[in-house]
């Protein structure tokens, strides 16, 4: 079997499986008569271990494997089995989205989730957006709003992560989201007294967060970087959508997909409100913005901290200046 790893530093937080992990792997999903072929490690992603793998016997598919559970953070505590049990929430969009070949939490092979999943057609957006001008870029914008408007359209019963645990009212989720991010940049070595001064005003205030009563089904991670487009189509068509694992119950104002719509208003950026429809514009919608931004930065910080890319100072200007507006 060709078997390609991306070469990383030993002390990074992704982590390879082995050329043996991936034949047991292939044969508990597809038979004892199946040969993986091929093995070969996708970058683009930081969080799972993911590997498009050829066998001679079925179509190719996508390996994705989850980090070891004591590596995860708990903002970020089993995301491969949110994503599973998202999946009939996210029928409107299921024909973009690729399809479940084969899930196992055993951890009975390797001490990890993981999940064999369909390859979505098209090519990553980052790489291919490029290619067309600027002008036709608001297609794709266009249509990032009718997704994220069939997505947010579904309604659940509680509030939280879609694999919960799942809350009776948005405060609760949300201000528990909150601390777990919190509690995980304490764990980083970092200082979250600006994100803890948020969560003592946001704790004041919840009557402002309940004033959200109907849960709705976010995306949690949706944007350019996990969508596949045409490498054909004259101009950007959007082919799949990918990495759901962050999908949770609640308000659709504080999903990711929002927060990087609204940072850079005008331009092409401004036809995925003419699918999405607008947001409301109350004080009190606004207030929540903030510290829905809050929430993001915090994620954003953690990310940065991880990964080594990206500069964390920055996020305590942002968030003390959240604060600061927050009061």
């Amino acid at each position: 079997m060709e078997f390609r790893a991306i070469e990383r530093d030993s002390s990074g937080f992704q982590r390879p499986v082995t050329a043996d992990d991936v034949h047991h792997i292939v044969h508990r999903a597809f038979g004892p008569d199946v040969r993986a072929n091929a093995a070969v490690e996708l970058g683009g992603g930081m969080y799972n271990t993911t590997y498009r793998l050829e066998t001679d016997g079925t179509a190719p598919v996508i390996l994705r494997v989850a980090p070891e559970p004591a590596r995860q953070n708990r903002s970020e505590r089993r995301l491969m089995r949110n994503e599973y049990a998202s999946l009939p929430f996210l029928a409107p969009i299921a024909h973009l989205m690729p399809q479940v070949v084969a899930a196992d939490f055993t951890h009975e092979l390797v001490a990890r989730d993981y999940l064999l999943q369909t390859v979505v057609p098209g090519v990553p957006a980052p790489e291919h957006l490029g290619t067309y001008p600027r002008e036709q870029w608001s297609a794709l914008f266009a249509q990032m709003g009718e997704i994220a408007r069939r997505i947010h359209d579904v309604c659940g019963a509680h509030f939280g992560p879609v694999g919960g645990p799942g809350f009776a009212n948005w405060s609760e989720a949300f201000l528990a989201a909150l601390e777990d991010a919190a509690a995980d940049i304490d764990d980083a070595g970092l200082d979250s007294a600006d994100l803890r001064r948020v969560i003592a005003v946001t704790d004041k205030h919840r009557a402002v967060l309940d004033e959200v009563t109907q849960p709705r089904l976010l995306h949690g991670d949706l944007w350019t970087v996990n969508v596949m487009l045409d490498p054909d189509a004259a101009e950007p068509q959007i082919t799949g959508v990918f990495d759901c694992d962050r999908t949770l119950w609640g308000d659709p104002a504080a999903d990711w997909t929002i927060y990087m719509a609204t940072r850079r208003r005008g331009g092409e950026r401004e036809a995925f409100w003419q699918t999405y429809g607008q947001l409301p514009d109350t004080p009190a919608s606004r207030w929540r913005q903030l510290v829905y931004t809050a929430r993001h930065i915090s994620a954003i910080r953690l990310e940065r901290h991880r990964t080594g890319h990206g500069d964390v100072d920055q996020t305590y200007a942002l968030m003390r200046q959240i604060a600061d507006d927050l009061g």
